[in-house]
């Protein structure tokens, strides 16, 4: 049985079109909240030998030290994450013995990042992220060079691009209204995670673009709509298959993985589904438009 997946295309193209309106939105509005690796700022761990004590009390606590806006995480049973402004070894061990003097705690871990470091890191990742995007976009030209016909081969790349695009935007649009909010920043895990999703979600593209190019070398030119809705009810299965076991992977991190895993694996949860959509819904679609945008022309 084959399914019409282009017949819709006007519809998958508008829910498209407000995600990635509502996610430029809410960065332009919100913004990211960067954690300390970008921005720098001394980031403590402790565990409380007795019940952790509020957020706000230990807010309090620390106020005499002028440490700005102070961010406190819980974690395990006892144990909290402090984020702050940098601060030197003494004011460090001063801090220490000022909690310490009404609950006993254990200092688990301390990491101090100075701000042009953090800078340094920041723009390296948006260069990574930016040649990961180019390069992914060549490879794919390169690789359909010779189905030049009824797309041109850079169209492909095009295609895959936008998509890519597309993966990129929504989940930081949805950790910019989190940041807001909830005061979930962005660390080096959720920039792995981004990375990650530009080579799952172009994986599953290139899959159903291969599927395209094999039908257009078996069967010939002909309605080149149906070969792609061929191509993508050949690959449904699969699809749907192989995300849905990472999902349940990376569901089961969120729940049961901790708070070091916990926004990394929804980072990777919001990423991949809307990878899998933008494979099936939006790249192949975009084929299709072009062609009949093309033969329109002519």
């Amino acid at each position: 049985m084959q399914f019409n997946f282009t017949k819709f295309s006007k519809i998958y193209y508008i829910v498209s079109a407000i995600l990635i309106i509502a996610s430029i939105a809410s960065l332009f509005t919100y913004g990211l909240k960067f954690g300390i690796e970008f921005v720098g700022g001394s980031n403590m761990q402790v565990d409380f030998s007795q019940a952790r004590p509020s957020n706000e009390n230990i807010q309090d606590t620390l106020k005499a030290f002028n440490l700005g806006e102070i961010i406190v995480q819980p974690t395990g049973q006892n144990g909290a994450i402090m984020q702050f402004k940098g601060v030197d070894e003494a004011t460090h061990q001063q801090i220490l013995a000022e909690l310490n003097k009404a609950n006993p705690l254990t200092e688990k871990s301390f990491q101090y990042i100075g701000a042009s470091v953090g800078q340094e890191l920041r723009n390296k990742t948006e260069l990574a992220i930016f040649l990961a995007l180019v390069a992914i976009t060549l490879y794919i030209a390169f690789a359909f060079r010779k189905v030049s016909k009824p797309v041109s081969s850079w169209k492909y790349g095009v295609a895959s691009l936008l998509a890519l695009i597309h993966d990129i935007i929504v989940p930081l649009g949805i950790f910019s209204i989190l940041g807001h909010f909830y005061n979930v920043e962005i660390t080096i895990p959720i920039i792995a995670a981004l990375l990650t999703i530009l080579g799952f979600s172009v994986h599953d593209t290139i899959v159903i673009f291969d599927r395209i190019r094999e039908n257009i070398l078996r069967r010939g030119m002909g309605q080149f709509e149906d070969t792609v809705n061929l191509s993508l009810t050949q690959t449904l299965g699969r699809s749907i298959s192989t995300v849905l076991t990472v999902e349940f992977v990376l569901v089961s991190l969120y729940f049961f993985g901790g708070e070091t895993l916990k926004y990394f694996a929804l980072a990777l949860i919001i990423g991949i589904t809307s990878g899998a959509y933008s494979s099936i819904f939006i790249a192949s679609p975009l084929l299709v438009s072009w062609y009949k945008h093309s033969l329109n022309k002519q």
